[in-house]
């Protein structure tokens, strides 16, 4: 019923898809590139297999010219008298002056490309040392299709090869590739070659080579030499991530069953990156801040991120690198995948973190998007390169772990490991569709995992599971429909295979129950008449839950006999209800004001989150209401807390006191915190040793809210002059919440202006475009330089740039008409959520607008 496969337009596919008449088995390929004129040379040599008789041979190739191709079998040479290049469908044609008759052939192409600056395909990337110095470095990213920039290639995840990668480059220089160095030598002008040994059989997509003025650490046994790699200077900020990626190494080849499958793993750290990291096999290329960090002064939730990105990038060695999908449309299982089992290592390494409960945050995060009408499912059909590069969201991350998670909990933990590694081990050094995973899971648990699967994957959104009581309290009535936040007239009806655990306390007792929902409804009869009913008990369930109001009355009686992760839930559900106008604002205050004795961090951030809404929606006179609010909530939990660590407290209270004075110092606009940040900031800065990890990121962001031009001119100058990744975050960020009109325009300057790296200025004019005293000047300012941010800024990124747009409240229309006119290259379905997110928080305005003030004041 949901195979994605029957619906591939065969046409299309094929426009997008090279010709199986030749299939590659090696590359050895050596580059050359300048780091000066920012341009390589380079060429290969393609061990292929001709399968039928051709004399014209098609790969990709994109921004590369190709000088010479010939093809060669046992000494006899077939040149190429007409080499094409058809740039708008990233191809070469090269057509030879007869045909290569069917078996084993040797393809040798010289070529020539750029070191591009857009973060692309063989990219050049800069930093500037301690002394003011700039230097140059080469680098890769190349999913998910943009190996073709860097050589002439068959760039699609099927066509696995082993690659021998040779560097030519300057003597004074590092290099770094896929697996370790086979052979150095110098060649007497200044240069060196750098051999290194085979890959293992992969996709060209995680094949990577790194050259610069970089350093490593000793390699520490992870399994495998595990090393950090970084510019000069920074090898005191690398400890952390070496001693997560040794142990998340180790845990994945115990949970697998499998060893890991290169011969070295190096963790490089690049100044200029686009995305987070990418998991190259044996060389994992990573921004600086989710790599280095100083522990002593970062705060947890730099560390957790450090942590999390390191341990999802080792997890896709196996599921990604090791067992790839056939085509983009399995994305999804990579990245879902490594999500998850980011969580599952990070949890045992810090199960004082209790990371599963705060991904209850980013299953929230998916679910948000995933109540729009214009969503998508998570496996989708992929024709273009373009829809490939698109597919990074929080629907392929998100929704995908945490419908992953739903399904480990049904299951039970040991029956979805033994499928797991049994998927591994029988697809191991080849390619696989989703049907695979499912197969390998059903036949380790012998549970219908398939069919419950399939209603996850390919189809948009996702349950609310409404619960109430029948028969005087003896039974119990589950019922699903689709969860909107703004319904269509008509909506198609769907059902899921809902797996429902609950906990119900009857006259008779607590019971837990297991039920899978796979029609409109069911009912549940129990043993007694009940007095109270978690659904969603342990809060892995993909759906939100809507309690009848004495069943809702009755289980917010004793918040304490819910866990942290429940509670959450409870929350977030009943906000994303009244986002929906399935309930009133004023319900869900009068539910927050009661949980005022919270403890739990996570609960603060579903809380803090509706506040921030209403601060979104909120008019200028509406918001001194606002503030008191937060203050009236949130003010007797951080006086319960104080401003420092009590003895024997755990890091998530820290974080939690964080959290809760930085949203009293900044939404809540208490004079008092914000004068007692002031005075901490000043006496910390004296002593950085002496600075609350956690806090000190909030005594900034409060500090920037209430500072004037001095401070930002302060803040601005311990940007540009910070030597730790996680400092110059800080700071960089601070210069967009700043009140000065005046001060704000000159951040909205540097976006552009070279101050702040590309991969930096797109998410900088996100934080000016949120920020409610300059939101409308921001977004003038974006639209009268949107062609110079096009040029500028990563495709990938601008999509995200613009999620802010959904804050425009008073420029809907304009708005609407800007996009209709200029559509991104990557990520329409992106901008789509965006505008329909807007649309939710105009109807929102217009329900609850009014009366808002008097809501809050209740």
């Amino acid at each position: 019923m949901f195979d994605q496969e029957t619906t591939l337009d065969a046409d299309k596919a094929l426009e997008y898809r090279l010709p199986t008449s030749v299939t590659p088995q090696r590359y050895e390929l050596r580059l050359e590139p300048d780091l000066k004129d920012f341009t390589f040379k380079g060429d290969e040599t393609v061990l292929v297999t001709v399968n039928q008789p051709i004399s014209e041979v098609v790969l990709n190739a994109l921004e590369l010219e190709i000088d010479v191709a010939t093809a060669e079998q046992k000494g006899r040479i077939v040149e190429a008298t007409r080499i094409e290049m058809e740039p708008e469908r990233e191809r070469a044609h090269l057509h030879f002056r007869e045909a290569l008759a069917p078996g084993e052939w040797k393809l040798k192409i010289a070529f020539r490309g750029i070191l591009n600056d857009k973060l692309h395909g063989f990219y050049r990337s800069q930093y500037t040392d301690a002394a003011g110095k700039a230097h140059m470095a080469a680098t890769t990213q190349f999913e998910a299709t943009d190996a073709r920039r860097a050589f002439p290639c068959w760039d699609e995840p099927a066509l696995k090869a082993v690659y021998k990668v040779t560097l030519v480059i300057d003597g004074n220089l590092t290099a770094v590739s896929n697996a370790g160095i086979e052979q150095e030598r110098g060649l007497g002008n200044g240069k060196k070659e750098v051999v290194f040994k085979d890959t293992i059989k992969m996709s060209t997509y995680l094949l990577a080579f790194i050259v610069g003025e970089f350093e490593a650490t000793a390699p520490v046994d992870a399994g495998t030499p595990l090393r950090v790699v970084h510019v000069p200077g920074k090898r005191d900020l690398t400890g952390w991530a070496q001693q997560i990626g040794a142990f998340s190494l180790k845990f994945f080849a115990d949970y697998y069953g499998i060893p890991y499958p290169g011969d070295k793993l190096d963790l490089i750290a690049i100044p200029d990156f686009a995305a987070g990291a990418m998991e190259n096999l044996g060389a994992i290329t990573f921004r600086e801040t989710a790599l280095l960090a100083d522990e002593r002064t970062a705060s947890r939730a730099e560390l957790e991120r450090v942590a999390d990105v390191v341990a999802h990038e080792n997890a896709h060695m196996w599921f990604g690198d090791l067992v790839t999908m056939k085509w983009w449309n399995g994305i999804w299982l990579n990245e879902a995948f490594a999500t998850f089992m980011e969580m599952l290592a990070v949890d045992a390494w810090k199960p004082n973190w209790q990371r599963w409960d705060s991904f209850g945050v980013s299953r929230a995060a998916a679910m948000a998007i995933d109540a729009l009408k214009s969503t998508r499912s998570i496996e989708y059909t992929v024709l273009s390169p373009e829809d490939c590069r698109s597919m990074f969201d929080v629907l392929t991350y998100e929704k995908g772990a945490s419908v992953l998670r739903m399904l480990e909990q049904y299951l039970g933990g040991e029956e979805f490991r033994r499928g797991i590694a049994l998927y591994l081990k029988k697809h191991q050094y080849a390619n696989t569709e989703t049907g695979d995973l499912w197969d390998a899971l059903q036949e380790a648990s012998q549970e219908p995992v398939r069919r419950l699967m399939d209603s996850w994957i390919f189809q948009q959104g996702f349950p609310i599971i409404s619960v109430a009581a029948l028969n005087s309290g003896r039974t119990l009535k589950l019922s699903q429909q689709r969860f909107f936040y703004l319904p269509p007239a008509q909506p198609e009806p769907q059902l899921w295979h809902v797996p429902i655990r609950l906990l119900v306390k009857t006259d008779r007792g607590e019971q837990s129950y297991r039920v899978l929902l796979t029609g409109a409804e069911t009912t549940l009869d129990l043993p007694g008449k009940v007095e109270w009913v978690l659904v969603n008990q342990g809060g892995s369930g993909f759906f939100r839950v809507r309690y009848s109001a004495e069943l809702l009355e009755a289980l917010t009686a004793d918040l304490s006999r819910l866990k942290p992760i429940e509670r959450f839930g409870l929350v977030n559900d009943m906000w994303a209800a009244t986002v929906a106008g399935l309930n009133p604002l004023r319900e869900f205050l009068a539910m927050a004001r009661s949980f005022r004795e919270e403890r739990d961090l996570n609960v603060w951030r579903a809380l803090a989150g509706s506040f921030h809404y209403l601060d979104m929606v909120a008019t200028e006179q509406q918001r001194p209401a606002l503030a008191r609010a937060v203050r009236e909530v949130i003010g007797p939990a951080a006086a319960r807390l104080g401003w420092s660590a009590g003895p024997g407290e755990d890091e998530l209270t820290g974080q939690l006191r964080a959290l809760l004075i930085g949203t009293l110092g900044t939404l809540g606009d208490d004079p008092a915190v914000q004068a007692r940040a002031r005075d901490l900031y000043a006496e910390w800065s004296r002593d950085v040793e002496r600075a609350d990890r956690d806090l000190m990121p909030q005594l900034i962001t409060i500090l920037a809210h209430t500072g004037d031009r001095a401070r930002y001119e302060e803040f601005k100058q311990n940007f540009k002059a910070a030597r730790k990744p996680q400092d110059e975050q800080r700071y960089l960020f601070s210069l967009a919440s700043f009140r000065d009109p005046q001060l704000l325009r000159q951040t909205m300057e540097m976006t552009l202006n070279g101050e702040v790296r590309t991969q930096n200025a797109p998410f900088l004019m996100h934080s000016l475009l949120a920020n409610p005293v300059c939101r409308y000047e921001s977004w003038d300012f974006v639209r009268e330089n949107w062609d110079s941010m096009v040029q500028k800024y990563p495709d990938s990124a601008l999509p995200r740039m613009c999620e802010a747009v959904s804050g425009l409240l008073d420029r809907q229309q304009q708005v609407n008409g800007f996009f209709e006119q200029h559509k991104p290259r990557l990520g329409q379905k992106i901008v789509d959520q965006h505008l329909e997110r807007l649309a939710v928080a105009v109807a929102f305005r217009e329900r609850e607008g009014r009366s808002l003030t008097s809501a809050l004041s209740s």
